[in-house]
């Protein structure tokens, strides 16, 4: 803490006089807080457990400001914490700031030669329900409510009412995220790069397209994957699909043989029908077994909330996963959602592993939102294979019950 007082305090005596005041200055973040539970079986076959059982917290705070014309400033820190593992009263206040992690720390550049927007530092980025590309905090996830991840990077956007085209390139740490595809000895982190356009084709229609490449991981100088994705969005009826293709050798953009694995892919599919009060909606999800991503889709309270958004790339099997989803907004703050999960490896050739889950979220106000969930798995054999849905990793079947808050500023 005193490290901490003592640049504050040289940054303001070291302020040139009559320097501008930091204008638009806003305090961000957010706060949220996961109690879970699993009264039955939470070991697998290796020893560990599979669900938390117990209450974490995460707390991102920070600030965004404008330095000076068309420059804004953005920093955000965070503290991540399990309920139970500090003494009766406390720690002192030095070590706790060993758990602070600065998570963005960027500046942007506006109206960058009168077209672009240009990020530069760390900072978030992605979807949060993206499958394949996401770097940021997850939410109502109780075995992922810890340290959100991030990326060092360059981000440069174009964008009008029609297009949105955005190139990235930065570095990724491995021990953040996917730390067993990095291959290269003595290295804790690897480069990336990306393009994205999205596409306004009517009102109603959107297209996406976009590639990303990551150096020297699983065993390529070059892998990673493209894809395309295309929404519809026509009155009350809302669908999309996604396919993506991974490539992987000593060049860009060089596909797998099958005798190094063969090529990994994936399709998922949604669709939605909004009925008043009730939207139905249901969604298919297929990717083989060499397929890898970095992305953050995670279906259910069991299945998905394990994997945390790693669904590909867990096992050797791939997934299949069928999904079939109702939310009910009785009344203007309450929603209430029940769905219905399979899941088998990517070949259909086993019983599927069921899941059932009843949701239930109410908004305090716009910032404040209390969230609940109890969820159930049934899971299968599958011929020996220890894959993330089945009985042969976990034993028998899971019950989880869910509480959450969260707070967002």
């Amino acid at each position: 803490m005193k490290k901490l007082l003592g640049v504050l305090l040289a940054i303001a005596m070291s302020w040139p006089a009559g320097a501008t005041v930091l204008k638009n200055v806003e305090v961000v973040g957010e706060i949220q807080t996961i109690a879970s539970d699993v009264r039955t079986n939470n070991i697998d076959v290796a020893g560990a457990r599979t669900y938390n059982t117990g209450t974490t917290a995460r707390v991102l705070a920070g600030l965004s400001a404008d330095l000076v014309e068309d420059v804004t400033a953005n920093l955000l820190f965070q503290y991540a914490n399990e309920w139970g593992r500090d003494e009766a009263a406390g720690r002192s206040v030095e070590a706790y700031e060993r758990n602070i992690r600065l998570v963005n720390a960027n500046v942007v550049l506006h109206n960058l030669f009168c077209a672009f927007d240009l990020t530069v530092g760390r900072q978030f980025y992605g979807d949060e329900d993206s499958a394949v590309m996401y770097f940021g905090p997850n939410h109502y996830n109780a075995e992922f409510n810890g340290y959100a991840r991030s990326l060092d990077a360059a981000k440069l956007v174009y964008a009008d009412d029609f297009k949105a085209f955005t190139l990235i390139g930065g570095r990724v740490n491995a021990s953040a995220y996917h730390p067993s595809l990095y291959t290269t000895p003595g290295m804790n982190s690897f480069d990336m790069y990306g393009a994205d356009l999205k596409l306004n084709l009517t009102n109603e229609l959107k297209a996406q397209i976009y590639a990303y490449d990551f150096r020297d991981i699983n065993g390529d100088n070059d892998a990673g994957f493209y894809g395309a994705k295309l929404a519809a969005d026509i009155e009350a009826f809302r669908a999309s699909v996604e396919y993506d293709r991974n490539f992987g050798g000593k060049r860009l953009v060089k596909e797998h043989s099958k005798a190094h694995g063969g090529q990994g892919h994936m399709l998922k599919a949604d669709l939605a029908l909004d009925m008043g009060k009730v939207t139905t909606r249901g969604t298919f999800l297929y990717a083989n077994e060499t397929f890898f991503a970095f992305g953050n889709y995670t279906p259910g309270l069991l299945v998905g909330h394990q994997l945390g958004g790693n669904i590909f790339d867990y096992s050797n099997e791939g997934v299949a996963m069928f999904n079939l989803g109702f939310d009910f907004k009785p009344f203007e703050k309450w929603t209430f959602a029940l769905d219905g999960y399979t899941f088998q490896d990517h070949r259909f050739d086993h019983s599927a592993t069921l899941e059932a889950d009843l949701t239930a979220k109410y908004a305090h106000n716009e910032y404040v939102e209390l969230f609940a969930g109890i969820g159930y798995a049934k899971y299968t054999k599958t011929n020996g294979y220890l894959t993330a849905y089945s009985k042969d990793r976990l034993g028998s079947d899971n019950v989880k019950g869910q509480l959450g808050m969260l707070i967002k500023f």
